[in-house]
């Protein structure tokens, strides 16, 4: 067993031993508006559920020299978000929204994605995505990052409006296997799922 202190190593280092550990991670396509009205749209696997009640997620934007990025400042900014489960239909626009751009250029021109106006919130989500949540910010945190300048941005979100591909949702629940979620590995790898397997809890 190697033991390694985290404080020894660069950021990058980290980053290769967390992605590299905790996997498969999950993928949040998030749709946030500047307040000049682009649209914004980003991947991240640093995402997962907070809570069921209320329902809430978290999602974690690092920044880049402590300087936040677009959808930490928009959903700051604006107060709502939208989420979107990356599947192996959409995995391809997916990964091309996290191209750099200029703030007041949006990454929907690099796809093939349309937008769809929310129900609760005033930020569009994706027609093409099999799940997507209407999100309203509850609460964002700065986190100390290295030279005394935030490393990220954690954004908690809680839901206030589910869609859900009709096709894929059944008795009250979804059928994974029609969803077909895509979840990140290290580096450039994805993963599909593989095989199921259950085992009952005591």
């Amino acid at each position: 067993m190697i033991s390694v202190n985290p404080e020894s190593l660069t950021e990058r280092e980290n980053y290769k031993f967390l992605t590299g550990s905790i996997i498969p991670r999950p993928i949040a396509l998030v749709t946030t508006q500047s307040d000049t009205g682009t649209i914004n749209i980003a991947p991240f696997s640093f995402f997962n559920i907070v809570s069921s009640n209320p329902p809430m997620i978290s999602i974690s934007v690092q920044r880049k020299e402590g300087v936040s990025k677009d959808t930490a400042r928009n959903a700051i900014q604006k107060g709502e978000f939208v989420v979107h489960i990356t599947d192996e239909n959409n995995v391809a626009d997916a990964n091309r929204t996290a191209k750099e751009l200029p703030s007041d250029e949006s990454e929907l021109g690099l796809t093939h994605f349309t937008l769809a106006a929310s129900d609760k919130v005033s930020v569009p989500g994706l027609q093409e995505a099999k799940v997507r949540f209407e999100c309203t910010l509850e609460h964002a945190i700065p986190l100390a990052g290295s030279q005394n300048k935030p490393g990220c941005d954690l954004l908690i979100g809680k839901i206030v409006c589910y869609h859900i591909e009709q096709d894929i949702y059944h008795n009250g629940r979804i059928d994974q296997n029609g969803l077909k979620p895509v979840a990140r590995l290290a580096g450039h790898t994805y993963t599909k799922l593989g095989e199921l397997f259950e085992i009952e809890r005591p």
